[in-house]
């Protein structure tokens, strides 16, 4: 379809005299993946930043390298809400295959963007129509050849610049930012945006509602993503060793260590204090670590969940043998290999009871950036403290999307390295038993290898074993190591995390949810409250689950739990926690890839609450 056939007239939109939608709207940019796309999206939500306006990215991805589609949502909300909106209004369509679908999607009054030459079986008249000349401005460039595709995406950042009224000095900076500096890419990139700008103002009139103003509502932020925000406070936790292999969504939190290591970690006395190894698979990944972590060091890894089963017999290795070990789940949905680009919470149970026979782990669920750098120097602490596995069950939205957050808090408390004793301790004991309750928690004293003293030494080991490490199975030694056990996990309730509470009064309804539905949950809360309807709210960030959230059930009438997987995980686990209180509990769960949106939530409650 030719632009002349796209003209708009008067009939074909809807009435230019109403009013501006300001900073409260959604985008989505459809392209192909592997076109450069990533360089034009990261310049316009960095922009819009910058401009003090909140935004939040979310990055809807194949699981290839290339050629398939892929759409980038930008929210923004004068409000600050982070969730995904369950529509958009601005479309820039720059993939032909998805085209139609897209244009299909995109709400009555919205605004779409697409190339000139692009045709489209289903136009429509009821949205605003952008058509740009693409091929025509790059022709008009001294862009070399080889870079026009990569380049081609900066004339909707252009247009979209010129269209809103987002800052062109913010568009620069923001790829000054992306490209580290560099001149020659800056002023390639920006050359374009420039161009299409430009063009757009000429020859396209503005007839959609949709502009952006500066705020003052990002200063003192950052943006970042989850798994970077992981990696850094790992390193503030003093990680020493790291063993992976990769698997989306967490190689970018290694990468994120790797990139930051020689920064935060420089060498001393020209010696690295670190080491990241890739392993063969996820299985040597897990002995790696667990190795490390019965030497001393503060040892970690991170995966998904077709990685996490494989690791299933280390981490009953380590729980029983009582080791320390960090293991990061960025979820991905399942089953099986499922959809390794979407974003999932259905690991829960599996990390909760991972190995063979009766176990039960730590679990700490980050729902905010500043969760996931928590996450990343806790969970070290907690493991030593503990002397067992800890996970850390993130998920893709978290991981790899963009957030805003306030700078992280530099933790002052000093590295817990839980009770290990040194051969002063030792001079001191009478008696040592590896594996014996001295204390009445249920963890027992360690020593590291190496320790200089003749009582130091004890076989780990991963068979029947009474509390001197001594092999054992005699039924009376079994079940004192389990009922150990047992007491060490509740010791573990009260160290964990405990749950973030807001409590209505005269609120009857209660929602527990956990990670990255929370954006989705606040906003639902505001959305119900001006229908009248209080709600509390508990969200979780581990387990094993504790006194506090009890007693939150207790309090309301009924209670919906939110969470994105199929079979309702948490809602399970909260009945098995409060039976007495089982029938209070409602399942509000989804599970088809997406990040939660308010309006689900909304709807679910509403159904419900009738």
């Amino acid at each position: 379809m030719s632009i002349a056939a796209l003209e708009r007239t008067p009939q074909d939109i809807l009435e230019r005299d109403r009013p501006a939608v300001v900073n409260d709207f959604a985008l989505v940019a459809a392209t192909v993946n592997g076109s450069g796309s990533q360089t034009a999206n990261n310049t316009l939500i960095r922009a819009l930043f910058k401009m003090g306006i909140p935004v939040s990215g979310k990055n809807l991805f194949p699981s290839n390298i290339a050629g398939l589609p892929t759409w980038y949502t930008i929210r923004v909300s004068k409000d600050g809400y982070t969730a995904r909106r369950a529509t958009t209004e601005i479309l820039i369509a720059f993939n032909p295959k998805t085209a139609d679908d897209d244009l299909a999607a995109l709400p009555a009054g919205g605004a779409c963007l697409y190339p000139s030459d692009l045709v489209f079986t289903r136009p429509r008249t009821d949205v605003s129509n952008y058509p740009l000349p693409v091929k025509a401005l790059l022709k008009q460039s001294t862009i070399d050849p080889k870079l026009k595709d990569y380049v081609a995406n900066m004339v909707y950042v252009g247009a979209l610049a010129e269209l809103l009224g987002i800052s062109m000095d913010e568009i620069q900076a923001a790829l000054g930012f992306h490209f580290g500096g560099k001149a020659k890419a800056i002023a390639l990139n920006f050359a374009m945006v420039a161009t299409a700008a430009a063009w757009t103002r000429e020859h396209l009139p503005k007839t959609d509602p949709f502009q952006v103003a500066p705020m003052t509502a990002t200063e003192g932020m950052m943006l970042i993503d989850g798994n970077s925000a992981g990696g850094i406070g790992a390193l503030v936790g003093g990680v020493n060793v790291c063993a992976w292999y990769p698997i989306t969504p967490s190689t970018s939190l290694v990468d994120a260590l790797t990139e930051y290591a020689p920064k935060l970690r420089p060498p001393e006395n020209d010696r690295t204090t670190y080491a990241i190894v890739q392993a063969e698979d996820e299985l040597a990944a897990a002995g790696i670590v667990v190795g490390a972590g019965w030497a001393g060091a503060r040892a970690m890894t991170a995966t998904s969940g077709p990685g996490l089963s494989l690791m299933s017999e280390f981490a009953g290795l380590a729980y029983f043998a009582e080791i320390p070990a960090v293991i990061w789940d960025v979820q991905r949905m399942g089953p099986s290999t499922g959809l390794p680009t979407r974003v999932s919470q259905g690991d829960l149970l599996t990390a909760y009871t991972i190995g063979h026979g009766d176990t039960r782990h730590v679990c700490l669920l980050p729902g905010s950036m500043a969760d996931c750098f928590e996450a990343g120097y806790t969970a070290f602490d907690l493991a030593e403290r503990l002397q067992t596995p800890v996970f850390v069950l993130s998920d893709l939205d978290l991981g790899m999307n963009n957030w805003m957050t306030p700078p992280f808090v530099y933790p002052e408390q000093p590295l817990d390295r839980g009770k290990v004793l040194s051969a002063r301790d030792l001079d001191d004991l009478k008696t040592w038993g590896r594996y014996k309750d001295s204390d009445g928690d249920g963890i027992p004293y360690r020593t590291l290898p190496g320790t200089d003293h003749p009582r130091a030494a004890y076989f780990t080991r991963g068979t029947g074993h009474n509390e001197y490490g001594l092999y054992s199975e005699r039924p009376d030694d079994w079940q004192n190591n389990l009922d150990r056990l047992g007491r060490k996990h509740d010791t573990a309730r009260t160290l964990v995390p405990q749950p973030v509470i807001d409590g209505r009064a005269g609120a009857s309804v209660g929602i527990i949810a956990f990670g990255s539905t929370d954006g989705a949950v606040q906003e639902a809360r505001d959305r119900l409250r001006a229908q009248g309807l209080e709600t509390g709210y508990l969200r979780l960030r581990a387990l094993p689950l504790g006194q506090p959230t009890s007693a939150f059930i207790a309090q309301h009438q009924r209670v919906f739990v939110v969470e994105l997987n199929q079979d309702g995980q948490v809602h399970q686990l909260l009945q098995l926690h409060a039976p007495e209180h089982a029938t209070r509990l409602h399942s509000a769960r989804i599970c088809n890839g997406l990040p939660l949106t308010a309006e689900f939530v909304v709807e679910a409650i509403d159904k419900m609450t009738r």
